[in-house]
């Protein structure tokens, strides 16, 4: 079973921050079999950093992997982590949560019509060869036609997140609904197979870097990972 573990880090993201994640993705990444890749050229300059995410639809397809794998370069793996492609079918596509799509989009004819409501929430996201439109670019609409149709949250306001830095979780919404992709949580995994209250993540986006790497140290320490390896 092949599998690709990616993060994206372009034009120099948080080298700080980084060097506390990237040693639990690579961790990660080795126990579940998977290859780690960093996605850290731009293909689509004109748009926001987070788009490159979308570089996946191909790269995948090049790489022929069963299993696909996205978690930010912000985001902190516990070693305990499962292998959700243990539990997930190749038919299906999980986010570790989701948000009410109706508070964060305008919806069109795609989402009318699939009625689920999801919104993604695409620091952390999975799909198989099966389900690779999950992260197809946009190709019916112009960027400025998205931009119009992203609507930020009080609390991403308040954090100074533009419509633009939300454009990789909308496309996503969308791709789900215009596609009609089956969809799952990874919290709703963890409920299935009797692990309701594990905490195998820990990401915030609504803060500064520095206030991240700060938390992130906490957090390090509280899972009693100093010096783990």
């Amino acid at each position: 079973m092949r599998k690709t573990l990616y993060t994206l880090n372009v034009d120099g993201y948080a080298p700080e921050l980084c060097k506390l994640t990237y040693p639990w993705l690579e961790f990660y990444a080795d126990k579940i079999g998977a290859k780690f890749h960093v996605i850290s050229e731009r293909k689509w300059p004109h748009m926001p950093p987070v788009y490159e995410k979308l570089q996946i639809y191909e790269l995948a397809q090049e790489s022929g992997d069963d299993w696909n794998i996205y978690i930010d370069s912000d985001a902190l793996v516990h070693p305990e982590t499962v292998d959700w492609t243990a539990l997930l079918d190749k038919d299906t596509v999980a986010h570790n949560g989701s948000d009410m799509a109706a508070v964060r989009w305008k919806y069109d004819g795609y989402f009318l019509r699939d009625g689920r409501n999801i919104g993604s929430c695409n620091w952390m996201t999975i799909a198989s060869d099966w389900c690779i439109d999950l992260w197809r670019p946009l190709d019916d609409l112009t960027p400025e036609q998205a931009y119009d149709n992203i609507i930020p949250t009080v609390g991403e306001k308040q954090a100074g997140i533009t419509r633009e830095h939300l454009i990789d979780d909308y496309v996503l919404s969308r791709n789900i609904a215009r596609f009609g992709l089956k969809f799952t949580t990874l919290k709703q995994l963890q409920a299935d197979h009797g692990m309701p209250d594990a905490n195998f993540y820990w990401h915030v986006y609504t803060e500064s870097i520095d206030a991240k790497i700060a938390q992130m140290k906490q957090v390090i320490e509280t899972w009693g990972l100093n010096g783990w390896k």
